[in-house]
């Protein structure tokens, strides 16, 4: 049996201010292309289809589009919800979609039944359980000591009664242990949600979404296949792409991964204004990616960001690493406020915005001008201007 593992779509997403709507379209098209080349027997998605949980009207329709064109494909499909999804409006109809092959986790109230898929080697027992915290299976298991993500795991799936004797695949949305992040996914304070990868010893396979860089923990077959998209510039080395799985005997699989291409890249470009403006530094480049781009000149640019836009349209970022910007001594790493005079904050904050010190002439200026702006302060105010009524 072939399986096709999606995850993390973030439909309806914005990356610094950029809608990746139309992004997602072209790589969902795309998916729909290594679909009809590879054809599996079921495509699972493992959680966060959208990027909100009250999403964006425009990212339902794409999502009700996508869906309704595998439907038409005559594929199974299994769909969870993640952390970013409304659980109850993704399973919002799921009962009725089911007569077209699209399998929905419902909210998580306790142990879900299997979804049997048949093939030459027998049964496919196929598991949708959909992002869960510990107090979610504390409800549904008051009896059991639930203290950790682990435990919920562990607990939630002790209740699934697994046939050892046959294949069984699980959809999960949570953080495996030694799993590496990007930026753009939530981070619990400390690895509170870490979830320990043994407690998905009954698996053949592990369709595991919520991380968006493609890897397996501890061995292939407890998968993250990733986002399709780069959602932060943390994963602009990311090569994305869909994760194939194919389940023959038990215990026989083989996993692959086939390369997704974007419509628009997500890149890093450093060297200077010059550099980068350099006509033969960007001809025959992809000068409409999503760009971050770092100027290395040590002064700053005026209006850098629309001027660079006049090549680079979809410039996301820009910030500077020079000598002014790498400085680490700031005004709390020398001696104490309280112990430094006036002028000598003031030379401290000229040296770090201008990345070299005050002259002579430029001390004695700024000295006589707050010697002056100290005068002006200690002399009586007239009170024909102080803005109050003088005594009479």
């Amino acid at each position: 049996m072939k399986l096709l593992h999606l995850s993390d779509l973030h439909l309806g997403k914005r990356v610094n201010e950029f809608s990746m709507l139309e992004d997602q379209r072209y790589i969902l098209t795309q998916i729909l292309l290594i679909i009809d080349e590879e054809r599996p027997d079921a495509v699972l998605i493992s959680g966060d289809v959208y990027d909100r949980t009250v999403p964006p009207a425009e990212a339902v329709q794409l999502l009700d589009d996508f869906l309704c064109r595998l439907a038409k494909r005559q594929l199974q499909v299994f769909l969870i919800s993640g952390n970013h999804d409304s659980a109850e409006r993704v399973a919002f109809g799921g009962r009725l979609m089911e007569q077209s092959g699209l399998h929905i986790s419902p909210v998580y109230t306790g142990p879900v039944p299997p979804l049997p898929l048949r093939d030459e080697w027998g049964t496919v027992n196929f598991y949708l359980l959909p992002f869960i915290k510990p107090a979610h299976v504390r409800a549904a298991f008051p009896g059991e000591e639930i203290e950790s993500y682990t435990d919920a795991l562990r607990v939630a799936i002790s209740g699934l009664s697994l046939d050892e004797n046959a294949r069984n695949v699980l959809l999960t949305h949570q953080f495996v242990t030694g799993a590496q992040r990007s930026e753009s996914e939530e981070i619990s304070v400390g690895g509170a949600d870490n979830v320990d990868a043994a407690v998905f010893a009954g698996f053949d396979y592990v369709a595991l979404g919520h991380l968006h860089g493609p890897q397996w923990v501890e061995k292939e077959t407890i998968r993250y296949c990733g986002s399709p998209l780069k959602y932060s510039f943390s994963e602009a080395n990311q090569q994305k792409s869909v994760t194939i799985a194919e389940l023959r005997e038990k215990g026989s699989i083989t996993v692959r991964t086939v390369p997704l291409l974007p419509q628009h890249d997500l890149r890093e470009l450093r060297g200077s204004y010059e550099q980068i403006t350099f006509r033969p530094f960007y001809e025959g480049t992809a000068t409409d990616d999503y760009l971050h781009i770092t100027l290395t000149d040590e002064e700053d640019i005026p209006n850098a960001v629309a001027r660079l836009r006049t090549i680079y349209p979809n410039l996301m970022r820009l910030d500077y690493d020079n000598q002014r910007t790498r400085r680490t001594a700031h005004f709390e790493d020398g001696p104490q406020v309280e112990q430094q005079s006036p002028l000598q904050l003031f030379s401290q904050f000229y040296e770090a915005q201008n990345n070299q010190p005050m002259t002579e002439e430029q001390q004695r200026f700024a000295r006589s001008l707050m010697e002056q702006i100290w005068e002006d302060a200690d002399r009586p105010r007239n009170p024909q201007f102080s803005g109050r009524s003088s005594p009479i």
